[in-house]
């Protein structure tokens, strides 16, 4: 979606290329803001001031859009659980696919949290030492940024996700009968089981995601030349989440088997999981839950991306109104 570095005027000399602007702007933003002790700062976005507004407007639309998301398509997410798991001939339960919401609710708010948090302000960072004349590689540092707000995050979104998919199999009735048998029966790493697998999928997933989302709104606005509206934002995030759904499922079943398995310990690890599922499913085990997990990752990116989108610019137009107050 490069449409190149410069572009040439009239008179034969070369002026920035709209992406270009677009990365300059972003690197050296001069913006007022307000200080911890009421008075107006007007400096460059490695200014405390700038990077503190930046963070907390993360924390809260990540938050919000995650939770967003796990609310609506909750029993979406329990069918493709509940797919992946089922051996050949077993058959997929109907009830109960709201077990374990309230649970994962409680985790899915910091988690998210905790991922943009890390995210923007990286994100931001990073394209900063971006030379001017090489911003086709941005892609790349979207990529780092996402990957690094993943590996964070995992810390409350393991236990989360481990929790959840028990009593989404139907091994636990609620999220602390979950928690304090997990812990009895398999130590506090119990709470961890599949975190290797988990990162295997999610890192990829996280930057591949957000990647493809960011270089679908810079083309987007490139074309439009104008900002995208909240159905455009919805439609990229669902084409972002669809796509890198279907990639990373053989993934996700990998991670799904390793979380659930308890202390049974069926599988030793990933390659052992990998071995035993060609061996007495066939490959095409790997992509179980295919359907429900692209239906699910797809209308959520639309909401995700559309809820995050718009609470960023209700906080943004929120500090604007602050600052010119002052």
């Amino acid at each position: 979606m490069d449409r190149g570095i410069a572009s040439s005027s009239r008179d034969g000399s070369q002026t920035a290329s709209p992406d270009v602007l677009a990365f300059k702007n972003i690197k050296n933003p001069i913006k007022k803001q307000i200080n911890s002790c009421g008075t107006i700062c007007v400096k460059q976005d490695d200014d405390p001031c700038h990077l503190l507004r930046l963070l907390y407007e993360s924390l809260i639309a990540g938050g919000l859009a995650g939770l967003v998301v796990e609310a609506a398509l909750y029993p979406i997410d329990t069918i493709k659980t509940r797919v992946q798991v089922a051996r050949d001939g077993g058959k997929i339960i109907w009830k109960g696919l709201y077990s374990g919401l309230g649970g994962n609710l409680a985790g899915v708010l910091p988690a998210s949290a905790l991922f943009f948090g890390v995210y923007e302000p990286t994100k931001q960072k990073l394209l900063k030492v971006l030379p001017e004349n090489f911003s086709a590689v941005a892609h790349l540092l979207n990529q780092a940024a996402g990957a690094l707000g993943g590996a964070v995050s995992s810390i409350v979104r393991v236990p989360t996700e481990v929790v959840k998919q028990r009593m989404q199999t139907g091994q636990f009735a609620s999220a602390p009968d979950a928690v304090r048998l997990i812990i009895a029966k398999e130590g506090f790493g119990g709470m961890y089981a599949g975190f290797g697998s988990f990162l295997l999928r999610d890192l990829p997933f996280d930057a591949l995601q957000f990647c493809v989302y960011e270089q679908l709104r810079i083309g987007y606005k490139l074309a439009a030349r104008r900002d995208l509206n909240d159905p455009e934002n919805a439609m990229l995030g669902a084409v972002a989440g669809a796509v890198t759904g279907i990639l990373t499922t053989p993934l996700d079943v990998i991670k799904t088997r390793l979380m659930v398995q308890g202390a049974g310990n069926q599988y030793k690890g990933v390659s052992d999981c990998v071995k035993t599922i060609l061996r007495e499913e066939g490959s095409s085990a790997l992509w179980k839950g295919m359907g429900p997990r692209v239906l699910w990752i797809g209308i959520g990116g639309s909401i995700f991306f559309g809820v995050l989108e718009k609470t960023k610019q209700i906080l943004s137009d929120q500090s604007s109104q602050k600052i010119h107050k002052a």
